[in-house]
């Protein structure tokens, strides 16, 4: 795919990754525990009726220069100990106010470093989760795993207690670029630890890499997405490094050793979509990659893909998420709901209040169908108004008013072949899909990209 650098230099502008609609820039303080206890309550009249599951585990041994994610470095086992008392206690006050018919299809464990943490804390956690809820027998169970802390055992551990879906974080292939970063190289050679998995009865094995960090090149990162096609992972995901050194000071550090230009970024972007295309990968959403035979990649076909805070999966296995630990967030059909990023004043709030609410959002009629569209966009690369208007009992003209639609303002996508326009249907190209943000923000009125509060599309 022949990208020239004046289409990189038009799109490369600040924008939200749409993770949720409106973004979590937008959720406020004035959401309360006691929004929140409504919020689960009301949950359980509303679609879909499974329930995915989100453990944020925040501990990490050093910190990656890279990292957006919400972390804390070094903490001894004494206080992860308290740390887990606190979010059991958390899992337990939200349980009571869940309709205990409802299954569990996903748990998610995210972080920080998940398995960087004893063991037995994520055996006490899923047992506990599995004596309090109902789990679905075809129930995805899925961690993010840091290869410098896993070994053979960890994964049969892990094995164990239930999991069934890793997403290994690679980020790069090569151990200068991880150095310049700060991440520990993996502990055992990525292939076998790969294929380990696979032995052990893993479904779903993703692993993510990141273009746009220091010394990285576009031969480098091909080099790199070729060697992770080797691995042979049923998913694989090419994130663009998000610079926001004014949310996490030390990326500045990463300035310092001399990022790569955009127009070379968006060339790793080009070329990774290319590789893997032609090595049997199914593109999927703005970022993801997976085999022909995945889930996900079926759900694309069938129209079925959805997108949450923990990324892309189906319509039939997605519940509405409630989010347990510091900063996690918990996404039910009417709000978002963030924990206190402040770990400390977490365990002080779920040890005393099961609660430990920070910020929210509670979504009006309007931006539920805007959701729709966005989602729409994002996941399945189209959009029909009539599907959208037949899902909220309103017309299609009722839809296109809700988010300004305006074919004029689509007028440089479709010049550019990023999208196709027929009456009611909006199509994204395979170019399109490199600047799908660019085309879901068409669709979002009341967005305000001036300050500092997103990355750049590319």
């Amino acid at each position: 795919m022949q990208i020239p650098i004046d289409f990189i230099k038009k799109y490369d502008k600040p924008g939200p990754r749409y993770t949720s609609y409106p973004p979590a820039t937008d959720f406020h303080t004035g959401f309360t525990n006691d929004d929140y206890r409504k919020s689960i309550i009301e949950s359980n009249k509303k679609k879909p009726e499974s329930i995915s599951i989100y453990i944020h585990i925040p501990f990490c041994p050093q910190q990656c220069h890279f990292c957006g994610c919400n972390t804390i470095i070094g903490k001894g086992n004494s206080f992860i100990h308290t740390y887990i008392n606190a979010l059991i206690n958390e899992i337990d006050t939200v349980a009571q106010l869940i309709d205990k018919n409802r299954l569990v299809t996903q748990v998610h464990w995210g972080g920080g470093t998940p398995n960087s943490i004893d063991y037995k804390h994520i055996e006490r956690i899923m047992k506990h989760l599995r004596t309090t809820f109902k789990f679905a027998e075809n129930s995805e169970i899925a961690i993010e795993c840091s290869p410098a802390y896993l070994s053979f055992d960890d994964i049969d551990k892990l094995t164990e207690y239930g999991f069934n879906r890793v997403s290994l974080g690679v980020q790069d292939t090569r151990e200068d670029v991880l150095n310049i970063v700060n991440r520990r190289i993996p502990k055992n050679d990525l292939k076998k630890t790969v294929d380990y998995f696979r032995i052990n009865g893993f479904k779903g094995i993703n692993i993510d890499l990141i273009y746009g960090l220091p010394l990285q090149t576009e031969e480098s990162f091909k080099s790199t997405v070729k060697q992770a096609i080797e691995m042979n992972p049923d998913r694989l995901v090419t994130f663009s490094y998000a610079h926001v050194p004014w949310v996490k000071g030390y990326q500045k550090l990463l300035e310092t050793a001399g990022l790569p230009e955009p127009e070379e970024k968006m060339k790793m972007l080009v070329n990774s979509y290319d590789i893997l295309t032609s090595n049997g990968y199914v593109s999927i959403g703005m970022d993801h990659f997976a085999k022909p035979e995945d889930d996900i990649a079926i759900a694309l076909k069938t129209n079925k893909l959805h997108r949450n805070f923990q990324g892309y999966c189906t319509t039939e296995t997605t519940g509405q998420v409630y989010g347990f630990g510091a900063s996690s967030i918990s996404q039910v059909w009417g709000a978002y709901i963030q924990n206190t990023k402040d770990i400390y004043k977490y365990v002080k709030q779920a040890s005393n209040e099961g609660f430990a609410v920070e910020r929210g959002y509670s979504l009006s009629q309007d931006e539920q169908i805007r959701r729709a569209v966005i989602n729409e966009i994002m996941c399945n690369n189209k959009l029909n108004f009539n599907e959208i208007a037949l899902n909220f009992d309103i017309s299609p003209l009722d839809v296109q008013k809700t988010v300004d639609y305006k074919v004029e303002k689509l007028s440089e996508f479709e010049a550019d072949e990023l999208i196709q326009i027929s009456e009611n249907e909006i199509q994204v190209s395979d170019r399109g899909r490199l600047v799908v943000r660019n085309i879901a923000m068409a669709f979002d009125p009341t967005l305000d990209t001036s300050g500092q509060k997103f990355s750049k599309t590319v």
